[in-house]
């Protein structure tokens, strides 16, 4: 299947047009034309080699949705018409205990990432969604509900569900307290959906000028970090924060507006080591976790949830051409909330 696409040829180049060629369908197979595909921060650490050696040349993208085109003899999920998706990983093993019970995110045998890796035949490189076209089995896509707009859900397939998994995870509810650190691509997606939840919202931001932002997502509190003042009486009063930046920062500070039994999830990946306290710890049993997106079954029932909700990510859709110069707005936080790339235009 003849495929158009950008790609990054080689560490820290810029990314370029690019054609290359979608395998044909196996029995389980769907293929589907991408109409939308989401800028994440990580495409960047890869395209730059900024998370170790990398596969080159690289199509990134892990935030794909399109319409099914054609499909497999033995496909039962779907039908041509249907609206798809595909995040973070596109197989696992499938037989360890963690794929059977549906967090095929923890494989035991490692998932198989969307791009920047290899298939489980060891040898095909796997290619992203920057791209018009795609292929996968019909076992690692999600079907979306047709009342979403697909430009806004793109981004849902992985910082959509990089929060919404937390959220579920630490019951996240009516009379519960949630703070969220940072308002960016992820952290919008965890105001939206923990308000959806019926939690009291607190966004923890370092931008003032956020605020209008936050209060018209949901966020009844806003704390702007850079005045100590602003943690004043905050002390012991959150059952769950989700911090979703990786700058440094001091986590023991958080740590301490933890109530009883509270969590402190990280999702964003910090720097360097959190130096942490063990009194912040063992004082009220405090817990400090991680989070990485969510399986398939979870996958399906965040976007059966913003159906109802009626939830989407804030995106700015760009042209394939405009790629790099998001990638660098990206990188300077310029961006409310999510690029998302037009695949009609690779």
């Amino acid at each position: 299947m003849e495929t158009r696409g950008y790609a990054v040829l080689k560490a820290k180049a810029p990314l370029q047009p690019y054609s290359f060629v979608r395998r044909e369908l196996r029995a389980g197979d769907i293929a589907f034309d991408v109409k939308y595909s989401g800028i994440c921060h990580s495409d960047i650490h890869q395209a730059r080699e900024e998370w170790g050696s990398a596969i080159f040349p690289m199509v990134p993208g892990h935030e794909i949705v399109g319409v099914v085109t054609a499909i497999g003899s033995s496909v039962t999920k779907f039908s041509i018409g249907d609206q798809v998706g595909v995040g973070v990983f596109i197989d696992s093993c499938r037989t360890c205990e963690n794929c059977l019970a549906g967090q095929q995110q923890y494989c035991l045998e490692g998932m198989t990432g969307t791009y920047n890796g290899y298939e489980r035949d060891g040898t095909t490189v796997a290619l992203g969604g920057y791209s018009n076209k795609y292929v996968i089995d019909e076992d690692y896509a999600v079907l979306v509900p047709g009342n979403l707009e697909l430009s806004g859900v793109a981004p849902l397939l992985c910082a959509g569900i990089t929060l919404y998994s937390p959220l579920r995870h630490w019951k996240a509810g009516v009379g519960s307290k949630v703070g969220v650190i940072g308002l960016g691509g992820l952290g919008h997606m965890g105001v939206k959906f923990a308000v959806a939840m019926g939690a009291e919202v607190t966004v923890f931001s370092h931008s003032p000028n956020k605020e209008s932002d936050a209060k018209r997502m949901g966020a009844k509190h806003f704390i702007v970090t850079k005045d100590p003042q602003a943690f004043e009486g905050l002390n012991e009063s959150f059952d769950l924060i989700l911090n979703t930046v990786s700058a440094d920062l001091d986590i023991n500070l958080y740590l301490g507006l933890l109530k009883l039994d509270g969590a402190l999830v990280v999702i964003g990946l910090p720097g360097k080591p959190y130096e942490v306290s063990g009194f912040n710890l063992l004082r009220l049993r405090r817990s400090l976790a991680g989070s990485m997106i969510g399986g398939l079954p979870e996958l399906q029932e965040m976007l059966h949830f913003c159906s109802e909700k009626n939830i989407l990510s804030d995106v700015e859709v760009i042209n394939a051409n405009y790629i790099n110069e998001a990638y660098e707005r990206t990188v300077a936080s310029d961006v409310k909330y999510r690029f998302v790339i037009d695949a009609s235009t690779f």
